[in-house]
């Protein structure tokens, strides 16, 4: 996940607010589990936020971010194994919801597995530089990644605990996941792939699908999020389906919060200078694919 946090400095003031965003953020996320009526699910998001606090104690201990990452895919195994286990107790054998499940868990495992590569192989997120340094707002980050897990997660983990229905909605939102899934393993490929290769050292990739898009990889996360509001959409009725915001919310994070503007800005400063990155921002789409304009035409 990328870091959901706004670097500024620390301040009691801003010691006080961090402390204030990260109980709006549990109250909200809780509050949409609640909306379900449904007691497994507002365990499971409370677990997520758990999970996170109980972690965030030795990370900043140790002064660490490199396990936070992989801690957040970590919890999402966690609430989907807890939900599909309970809901197994509680209705029984249900082929939907074993579908539904392992996909978010393999998407959770390769994502978590990825980044925690990846931080390891650079030796540190720099996202962190000054978050790490401030207790409440490396708690409130924390915090935040337990909202991120709650939220994306709500409407697969409700429609688990109902029983997933099969149908042919189901078999097109797996199709849209599995599209969606593609992009972002693709995308991620061929950006480390581009990293690897010493001759780019200092360069920004703009080949692949980084052609047709400066975020593909996030284009990607964006759809199978879509992919999996589909699957659960039979499963869920009433206010239930206020948690198919789930797509929505991982496309506003990743737009608008953290993750295309902390790059926007990252990559404004390393590369503003060179017009061939200038002309790139400017020919190629900022997400979606747009074949009669990509940065190669």
């Amino acid at each position: 996940m990328e870091c959901i946090a706004i670097e500024y400095p620390y301040t009691m003031k801003k010691n006080l607010s961090h402390l204030f965003f990260s109980l709006i953020a549990f109250v909200v996320a809780y509050g949409l589990a609640w909306l379900t009526a449904i007691n497994l699910v507002m365990n499971a998001v409370f677990l997520s936020f758990l999970i996170q606090w109980i972690l965030f104690a030795p990370a900043y201990y140790f002064q660490t971010e490199k396990f936070y990452d992989l801690a957040g895919s970590m919890t999402y195994l966690t609430v989907v194994i807890y939900t599909s286990y309970a809901g197994y107790l509680m209705t029984g054998f249900n082929l939907g919801s074993i579908i539904l499940g392992l996909i978010v868990i393999i998407w959770a495992l390769r994502l978590g597995i990825f980044l925690f590569t990846r931080i390891h192989s650079i030796g540190e997120d720099k996202r962190f530089q000054t978050i790490i340094r401030s207790p409440s707002q490396f708690f409130m980050t924390w915090t935040l990644q337990g909202m991120w897990v709650a939220i994306c997660s709500a409407c697969s983990l409700t429609a688990i605990a109902n029983g997933v229905v099969l149908n042919r909605v189901f078999l097109m939102g797996f199709l849209v996941f599995i599209f969606g899934f593609s992009i972002e393993i693709i995308a991620d490929h061929q950006k480390s792939s581009f990293r690897k290769n010493p001759v780019n050292r200092g360069h920004f990739i703009k080949t692949g699908l980084w052609a047709y898009s400066k975020h593909p990889n996030y284009l990607g996360e964006i759809i199978l999020w879509v992919g999996i509001a589909i699957c659960s959409l039979s499963s869920l009725s009433g206010l239930q389906l206020m948690t198919l915001i789930s797509p929505v919310f991982t496309y506003v994070l990743l737009v608008y919060i953290s993750g295309i503007p902390l790059l926007k800005a990252r990559g404004k400063q390393k590369w503003g200078h060179l017009s061939q990155y200038q002309e790139y921002v400017d020919r190629t789409p900022t997400l979606f694919f747009n074949p009669l304009k990509s940065f190669n035409k």
